[in-house]
C-alpha cells in the first residue's frame, strides 16, 4: 500500500492489496486482498472490489459499485479467475463486473476510455475493448466480445457468446442475439441492422471515401439479396482497396452465432 494514498477511516482495505501513489478510497468501501489499483485511480464511498482484480491508473469509480465479484454461474468452483480494468475508465454508479471463468480463457476484461453509465452489468469472461460508451442499464451476458468505439443505448442487452463488431451504436431497448458487424447501427427486439454508423465514422477521422466504400459493404451484406457467403466474396473484393471494409470481411469468418439480418 502506498503512503501517499487517501483512505477514508471507515474504509477497510486489507493489508495484501496493492495501491498505486495518489490513490483515494471513499467511505465504507472494501478493498480486498488480491486487488492491484493504479496510480491516480478515486473508488468513490460503498464501492467493493474483491477477487484478483487489477485496476490501472486514472480511472474514476463511483458509489456502489460491485467490482471482481464471483460470476453469475453454476459452474464455478472458487478458481482463482481475474478481473482486468485498464486506464483512464469512467465507472458510474451501481455497475457490476464479474470474474471471468475457467471455461473460458478465466479473465474478464475491460481496456482504455470506456465510459460506463449507471447499472451496467458485464458479466464473466466479457472481453470490452477501448473508447466504448454503455450507457444506463446496458447489459453483457458472459462471454461477450465488445470491440473499439462500441456504443450501447441504455437497457440494450446483449445474449451470451455475442460478438460486437467495432464503431456499432445500438438503440434504446435493444436486444442482441446474434453477432453485429462491424459500424451497423442496430436496434429492436431482436435487434435488427438499420443502416451504418455514418456520424460516428465521420466524427473519429473516417474519409468520405471510407465511409462510401463501408456503405457500399453495407448494401452488398444487407440490402442486395446475396447471402452471407456470397456478400462475404464482394466484401473481400472490395476490401483489397478499402482496409476499413477489411475489417468487416474478418468479422464474418469470426461470427460464430450469425449475425443479425
Amino acid at each position: 500500500m502506498n503512503s501517499a494514498s487517501a483512505i477514508h477511516p471507515t474504509a477497510i482495505v486489507h493489508p495484501g492489496a496493492r495501491l498505486g501513489k495518489d490513490v483515494s478510497i471513499g467511505a465504507w468501501s472494501l478493498i480486498g486482498e488480491h486487488v492491484v489499483i493504479g496510480d491516480g485511480t478515486q473508488i468513490g464511498p460503498h464501492v467493493v472490489v474483491q477477487g484478483h482484480t487489477s485496476i490501472g491508473r486514472e480511472n474514476r469509480i463511483f458509489q456502489f459499485c460491485s467490482l471482481g465479484e464471483i460470476p453469475q454461474d453454476k459452474k464455478y468452483r472458487d478458481e482463482p479467475t481475474r478481473l482486468e480494468i485498464g486506464d483512464r475508465n469512467v465507472i458510474r454508479e451501481f455497475c457490476t463486473f464479474n470474474l471471468g471463468t475457467v471455461q473460458d480463457v478465466g479473465v474478464t476484461s475491460i481496456g482504455n476510455d470506456n465510459w460506463i453509465m449507471a447499472y451496467v452489468h458485464i458479466a464473466h469472461d466479457c472481453q470490452v475493448g477501448n473508447h466504448t460508451t454503455f450507457a444506463n442499464n446496458a447489459s453483457l451476458a458472459g462471454h461477450v466480445h465488445v470491440a473499439d468505439y462500441v456504443t450501447l443505448g441504455g437497457f440494450t442487452g446483449v445474449h451470451q457468446f455475442c460478438k460486437i463488431g467495432a464503431h456499432v451504436i445500438t438503440g434504446i431497448s435493444s436486444v442482441v442475439f446474434k453477432d453485429i458487424p462491424p459500424y451497423v447501427m442496430a436496434a429492436g427486439q431482436p435487434a435488427t441492422p438499420h443502416g451504418i454508423n455514418s456520424e460516428g465514422l465521420r466524427r473519429r477521422g473516417f474519409s468520405p471515401e471510407a465511409i462510401a466504400a463501408i456503405k457500399r459493404a453495407y448494401k452488398s451484406l444487407y440490402r442486395s439479396g446475396l447471402t452471407v457467403a456470397e456478400a462475404d466474396e464482394q466484401l473481400r473484393q472490395l476490401a483489397e482497396s478499402v482496409p476499413e471494409v477489411a475489417v468487416m470481411a474478418d468479422f464474418l469468418t469470426r461470427a460464430d452465432r450469425g449475425i443479425i439480418r
